[in-house]
């Protein structure tokens, strides 16, 4: 067994305690694994080992994978800032986006979502924390922006996305994660159609598990650190 391959395999028990921690049904939790800065190599070992959905952050980056990688039945995630220029080929070489945090964003996506292809699933980013050097709207704008996006045809709105400022204290995580699924639960009440809250990563995962998390991101537990280097 590769170190991958125990990587993985570590986060999925680590997974599964959570969920019956929690008690919640084992297999709820999706595991995304962010492969971003990480080498064609490791993918397909990870992939080798059972994993089929990956996160990227850069899109060139990203694009350059799909292409070495099209022999595997991949479901591409894209999870990092958006920028408008690249909302075309984003559109077109992913399965889901999980860091929508602007109406301009989503209809550019919509627009170039080819019809050939299944709707876009999105996901809405929340600064849950306010800081400033994070993306996400404010959740006080959240939920018109949300109605706005699940006119699109295009696409389809599956829930939420937050990245909280990391803290070691458990009842922090805990509290900041609890933000997002009562948001979420709120939204849900006044008649939108979410189920997926994607949030969590290598570092406070299992809290996120226990405040309703169905996909967490992790990239450094499965692949190690990331190369020291900046993408587009």
């Amino acid at each position: 067994m590769t170190t991958i391959a125990k990587c993985l395999q570590a986060i999925r028990d680590r997974i599964h305690n959570a969920e019956s921690a929690a008690g919640r049904n084992q297999g709820e939790v999706m595991l995304l694994a962010v492969s971003k800065a990480h080498p064609t190599e490791a993918v397909r070992a990870a992939y080798a080992a059972g994993q089929q959905a990956f996160g990227e952050n850069y899109l060139q980056e990203a694009l350059a994978k799909q292409q070495e990688l099209a022999d595997l039945t991949i479901a591409w995630h894209f999870i990092g800032p958006l920028q408008s220029n690249k909302t075309q080929a984003i559109a077109q070489h992913f399965s889901w986006v999980h860091s929508v945090d602007r109406l301009k964003i989503a209809e550019r996506l919509n627009a170039a979502r080819p019809a050939d292809l299944p709707r876009l699933q999105v996901c809405l980013q929340v600064n849950v924390s306010g800081e400033t050097s994070k993306g996400g709207v404010a959740a006080t704008e959240a939920f018109a922006l949300a109605q706005a996006i699940a006119k699109l045809p295009r696409l389809q709105l599956r829930g939420l996305m937050a990245i909280p400022a990391p803290t070691n204290s458990i009842a922090k995580q805990r509290q900041q994660f609890r933000m997002v699924r009562e948001l979420q639960e709120a939204m849900q009440a006044q008649g939108l159609t979410l189920d997926t809250l994607s949030m969590g990563m290598s570092d406070d995962f299992p809290a996120a598990i226990a405040e309703g998390a169905t996909i967490i991101r992790v990239g450094s537990a499965i692949f190690g650190a990331r190369q020291n280097v900046k993408l587009e």
